[in-house]
């Protein structure tokens, strides 16, 4: 292919005409007029020898090569204005830049207050593009954080990337307030006999609390799986099921979903919250910046509460004195 002799503003076009499907929709959002989108509409379909956008009675629908491009396109978009919005400083006070993450509906409504909030306070024209884990996103994560500047997951699925620990949270369980056939305390040997509700259930997507029990052997009757962590709670609702779910979470659902918290008496490992990037991230000052906006909300969160015993809690516990914060744990190289 010779490159040097493709016009740049194709790409633009072409994600704009495969997102929109209407050449009218399309010049509007890049700033065309329709005689020009419909010229570059013209010059895609020389390229790609196909008809990008098909007429199927009064709409335009994808051809299929245009639906392989579409994500494609989307991919080399953001790299182009990557690229193109790099500067050797990073003024967060007058910058309008977007900045990508990714992060699970839990660690959204856990984090994503505060981080808002200092957004709002320190860049109030940078804008935020948040979107979801999937399964993608576990599975290659090398090459999707070639295309946003951050992704918030825990500790224990990737490796060889350079990460900072953002905050920890304990497993609790959960069930309907009015479920009185479970107790305060949940003992392994009572596992076997409740009903549970489980948060994904991949081989690469899963929650740690319930990996950990599996390997352990720990048999449980799973009838529902879920790949959502804040409807989880609701699901409990009328119901004799349990679930476990991250204690931070759970707490600020107990009033409006209607359920309490459970201790269980097994030891489950501690979920450790972390922030992953791409090395080649770590000269882009922009990101620097993003990096310790997130390290300071999370700095922001108070720790769980600690678990509940059967002894009496201390009397400074009872006066209600706060934990001091577990520090977070670098492993990105010395910047």
């Amino acid at each position: 292919m010779d490159l040097p002799s493709i016009d740049l503003n194709l790409l633009v076009a072409l994600h704009s005409l495969l997102t929109e499907r209407s050449v009218t929709k399309a010049g509007e959002t890049i700033g065309l007029s329709q005689p020009a989108t419909s010229a570059a509409l013209g010059k895609l379909r020389r390229h790609f020898g196909d008809e990008l956008l098909a007429r199927e009675g009064q709409r335009f629908v994808l051809t299929p090569l245009a639906t392989a491009l579409l994500d494609q396109a989307d991919t080399a978009l953001r790299y182009v204005e990557r690229t193109f919005a790099a500067r050797p400083v990073f003024e967060p006070r007058s910058s309008d830049r977007e900045c990508n993450l990714v992060m699970s509906d839990y660690a959204l409504t856990v984090l994503g207050g505060p981080l808002l909030a200092l957004l709002e306070e320190r860049a109030p024209n940078v804008r935020m593009r948040i979107r979801p884990v999937d399964l993608a996103a576990v599975d290659d994560a090398t090459a999707l954080l070639r295309t946003v500047d951050l992704m918030v997951l825990p500790r224990g699925f990737l490796h060889d990337l350079p990460s900072t620990d953002l905050y920890r949270d304990r497993w609790v369980c959960v069930t309907a307030v009015d479920n009185h056939a479970v107790a305060d305390i949940i003992t392994q040997e009572e596992f076997s006999g409740l009903r549970w509700i489980l948060t994904f259930n991949r081989p690469t997507q899963f929650t740690p609390a319930d990996h950990h029990l599996q390997l352990a052997g720990v048999q449980r009757d799973v009838d529902v799986v879920i790949e959502d962590f804040l409807a989880l709670p609701f699901l409990l609702t009328g119901t004799r099921r349990v679930a476990i779910l991250q204690e931070r979470l759970a707490r600020k659902l107990l009033a409006s979903a209607g359920v309490r918290v459970v201790e269980l008496s097994t030891d489950l490992p501690e979920l450790v919250e972390a922030i992953w990037w791409q090395p080649s991230r770590e000269f882009d000052p922009g990101h620097r910046w993003l990096h310790d906006l997130l390290v300071d909300a999370a700095a922001t969160l108070q720790n769980p509460v600690p678990a509940v015993h059967l002894s009496p809690p201390s009397a400074h516990a009872a006066a209600g004195d706060t934990i001091p914060e577990v520090p977070t744990a670098r492993t990105e190289p010395d910047r």
